[in-house]
């Protein structure tokens, strides 16, 4: 009779509970998608049904061509190539002076710059609603993209944290051989933390791609609504008749997000894993 260890029963249990833990996170994205694929009889079937009976395809058509979703879809890719592109640079460089400059009041000044962390976007949005309505911005992109290009705390301290894992000598034999600071933050920084440029290019895309809050106070016409804003009018437009043209578009909106973290998912965790090893 073949008997269990503690350390198998243990093991055991555990993956029992990572298993229920998944169900229960990938229910809500099951559920979405078999609505999608449902008729309104269905939907409206009491007790409800799991899975439809003859999926109807047809509903993402639909759904798509109900609103400009192309035009949606083509706004938030313009925002989400701006955020992100400022959100490298920035990055890179204020934690590439933080980890590697020695100059009066850092510490102080990288305990202030985490400290905005704290400070909720809704208690920025009126006064970022002032600023930009006198600059003229409001109603443009501008106002999602620009912010990113003067650094996101998160991203700068994640920055960091892998800048300190880089030996100090190879800058050191770059200064010695002539190279200039920025020469070393392009040439020799950069190429060494591209797992944590691409943490935070997946994080950025995912906050720019599901952000909804920044485009429904910025933006006002509808040729510059972006995804989020798109399934919400449907959702005021359609009412409650149309759950399955609904829960169709939402399906679509959320694929890019799912598609990127697939595809890039060890190194996203090695950049992770990395970032977080020095204090």
């Amino acid at each position: 009779m073949v008997r269990f260890g503690q350390g198998r029963w243990l093991d055991a249990a555990t993956y029992v509970l990572l298993t229920v833990g998944a169900v229960a996170f990938l229910f809500p994205f099951f559920w979405m998608v078999a609505t999608s694929l449902k008729s309104l009889p269905e939907i409206a079937a009491y007790p409800p049904t799991w899975l439809p009976g003859r999926p109807q395809v047809g509903n993402y058509v639909d759904a798509l061509t109900h609103q400009p979703f192309g035009l949606f879809f083509r706004n938030s890719l313009i925002v989400a190539a701006g955020t992100i592109l400022g959100d490298l640079l920035a990055a890179s460089l204020v934690a590439y002076g933080f980890a590697r400059f020695r100059f009066p009041g850092r510490d102080v000044l990288f305990v202030i710059l985490l400290s905005t962390m704290m400070v909720p976007f809704v208690v920025r949005l009126v006064p970022l609603f002032v600023i930009f309505q006198k600059l003229g911005w409001v109603n443009t992109f501008y106002p999602l993209i620009v912010p990113h290009w003067f650094g996101t705390p998160f991203f700068i301290f994640l920055m960091r944290q892998f800048f300190l894992t880089i030996p100090a000598e190879l800058a050191e034999s770059a200064r010695i051989d002539g190279a200039s600071e920025f020469a070393i933050w392009w040439r020799i920084m950069l190429p060494l933390t591209r797992p944590a440029l691409l943490v935070i290019a997946i994080f950025s895309f995912q906050y720019t791609w599901n952000d909804f809050l920044a485009p429904l106070i910025f933006l006002n016409d509808t040729s510059m609504k972006t995804v989020t804003l798109g399934l919400y009018s449907m959702i005021g437009f359609s009412g409650q008749e149309s759950w399955n043209w609904i829960m169709a578009a939402a399906t679509a909106i959320g694929l890019p997000v799912v598609v990127v973290f697939y595809l890039f998912q060890r190194q996203f965790i090695q950049g992770v894993t990395i970032s977080g090893v020095k204090g």
